[in-house]
Parts: structure tokens; C-alpha cells; sequence
């Protein structure tokens, strides 16, 4: 396993990060458990989850199952860094979501009781909250961090403008503020160069992408095969409309003789400020699959021609469209 530091932090963490959002909904506890002891097996010890998955509003579905694999012990918890999330909608009241400080403290010890730990090392932001004012948010996070409940904050989904916000004001307050921001990023979407990048390494925040195979999308035969199985009108339509780059990317990745979903991870890896991709097993061989990722190295020529294929926004922003 490779590993690097998440953004500017002394913190390291494996170069892909286990996403548990299937843990429950499509993927039995036992079945997860079983993921999960492979993936600390392998080296994984990034995990990253959210309260609300499961999507049984405020039942934390996902979080109990990850809760009941670390009280099995054998030093589980201390062999992970464990990420979770505080934003979406916990209950019915009006300040069961979002991030008031009255939420984020309920929210906090909520996660804690269900993931069976005392602190949580990676606290995100699972979006912005435009009606709650920096001073408050930070006043929240910065008594969690003095309490040991939680240890670094990060963002997700997170505009540029929200990251320099955020640590504007962390920084007048001598905060760390953010140290990562978990973006949708992957070769079919990549709006987040035009200035979420950038402004991730101005400030030194580790990129975490999520959905780096595009739902599928970018998972070759696979991709076929689920979209002829969906009964989601939005995927269907949206592999019509990229029908003629997924077959483009298919042929190249044969010539590469690699796995079209593996070289969308190893694309990502080469990418300027991620520290580790999302992957979602399901299955114990798609995360055997996801590992191989690793081990691609994908050179400048098959980096420039994956560019062709899936062409991004042209830069940074202005440079992009001005000059």
C-alpha cells in the first residue's frame, strides 16, 4: 500500500480510501465486515462514511455497521483513520440537519455512539450551510477538537469560494481550519479544476474524490451490464450521451491491457492534489479490482490521450476560457 499526507496535515493516510455508502443498503453487514477486514488487510486505513448513510433518516444506518466491526477489537479503531460527515437531515425537527453548532454537537455525539468510538479523526462538512455564519461553525468545531471528539474538520462539496471562506476565518481565529474537501471528480466529470483544485492547493487540502467511476460509467463491461440492469432513466440517458467516449475509453484501456475501472482510479492518483479516491466495493472482488489501481502507472502519452478522450475544462480558471 501506498500512502501519503491528507493535504497539509502530518496525517497519512492510504492512497485509496474505503467508501462504506453501500454498507447496508446494497451490502450485508456480515458481507461488510468482511470488506472492511480485507481492506485493513491490504492496507487501507481510510474509511470514510456519513450519518445519513443507509438513507433511514436518522437511523445512521451504515455508521452501526461500521460501529459493529470495530467493537469486535483486535485494535481495529486504533488502525484506521475513520471519517464521517454532519450536514443532512437526522430527524424531523428543524435543527436536525445543517450546521447550526446546536446540530453539529447532537450530530457529533450521535455518530459517535453508533461508530462505538470516543473521537472521530476526520470531521466533514457534507455541504455548505449558507445560513450559518463561519464564526459559529468554527466555534463548534474548535470545542469538539478541545474536547478530543473530533481531531482534523474537512469539507465536501464544497465550492472554491466556500474553501477560501472557511479558511479566511479559521486563520483569524489561529484554527487549522480545513485540511481536505471531498469533491465529485472523476474522467467524465471535471468542473473542479476550473478553481476548487487550485484553491485546494493554495490552502493545502487533500482531495478526496468521490464517484471516481462515474457510477459506473467508467467500469467498462461492467458498465454495460449495470446499465442494461438499471431501471434509472438518468443513467440510461446519461450513457446514450457519452456513448461515443465511454467506447472510445473502452478501446484505449484494452490497448493499455488494463481494466477501464482501474485506470479511472489510476488516473485520478496522477491528479494534482488527491490524496485517495473513494472506492465503494460491494464485493470483496471489487475491491480486489480497485487495489490493482495501485500498481498502474499511467505514463504522460496515455495521460494526454486520456485527456483527448475525456477533455476537462481546459485548465484553471481564467485561463480556461479567457486568457
Amino acid at each position: 500500500m501506498k500512502y501519503t499526507h491528507l493535504g497539509r496535515s502530518g496525517l497519512q493516510v492510504s492512497r485509496l480510501c474505503l467508501g462504506t455508502m453501500n454498507f447496508g443498503p446494497h451490502t450485508s453487514e456480515a458481507d461488510s465486515h468482511q470488506i472492511m477486514d480485507a481492506a485493513l488487510d491490504a492496507g487501507i486505513n481510510f474509511f470514510d462514511t456519513a450519518n445519513v448513510y443507509g438513507w433511514r433518516i436518522g437511523e445512521g444506518v451504515t455508521e452501526k455497521i461500521i460501529g459493529s466491526w470495530i467493537e469486535k477489537g483486535g485494535g481495529r479503531r486504533d488502525k484506521i483513520v475513520l471519517a464521517t460527515k454532519v450536514y443532512g437531515k437526522m430527524g424531523e425537527g428543524v435543527n436536525d440537519k445543517g450546521l447550526s453548532a446546536y446540530h453539529i454537537r447532537k450530530a457529533c455525539e450521535d455518530s459517535l455512539k453508533r461508530l462505538k468510538t470516543d473521537h472521530i479523526d476526520l470531521y466533514q462538512m457534507h455541504h455548505i450551510d449558507r445560513n450559518t455564519p463561519w464564526e459559529e461553525i468554527w466555534q463548534a468545531m474548535e470545542t469538539l477538537v478541545q474536547q478530543g471528539k473530533i481531531i482534523y474538520v474537512g469539507s465536501s462539496n464544497f465550492a472554491a469560494m466556500n474553501i477560501v471562506q472557511a479558511q479566511h476565518e479559521a486563520a483569524a481565529r489561529s484554527f487549522l481550519g480545513l485540511v481536505s474537501e471531498q469533491s465529485l471528480y472523476n474522467l467524465t466529470k471535471r468542473e473542479i479544476e476550473l478553481e476548487v483544485v487550485p484553491a485546494c492547493e493554495e490552502y493545502g487540502l487533500g482531495i478526496i474524490p468521490w464517484s471516481p467511476l462515474a457510477s459506473g460509467l467508467l467500469s467498462g463491461k461492467r458498465s454495460r451490464d449495470s446499465a442494461a440492469r438499471s431501471t434509472e432513466q438518468g443513467t440510461l440517458e446519461r450513457r446514450e450521451k457519452l456513448k461515443t467516449n465511454i467506447e472510445a475509453y473502452e478501446r484505449f484501456c484494452e490497448e493499455l491491457s488494463a481494466d477501464p475501472a482501474v485506470v479511472a482510479l489510476g488516473w485520478l492518483l496522477k491528479r494534482p492534489a488527491v490524496a485517495a479516491p473513494i472506492i465503494g466495493p460491494r464485493t470483496m472482488r471489487q475491491l480486489e479490482s480497485a487495489l490493482s489501481a495501485l500498481t498502474l502507472d499511467l505514463d504522460d502519452v496515455a495521460m494526454k490521450k486520456l485527456d483527448e478522450i475525456w477533455p476537462g475544462p481546459g485548465g484553471a480558471a481564467p485561463e480556461a476560457y479567457a486568457w
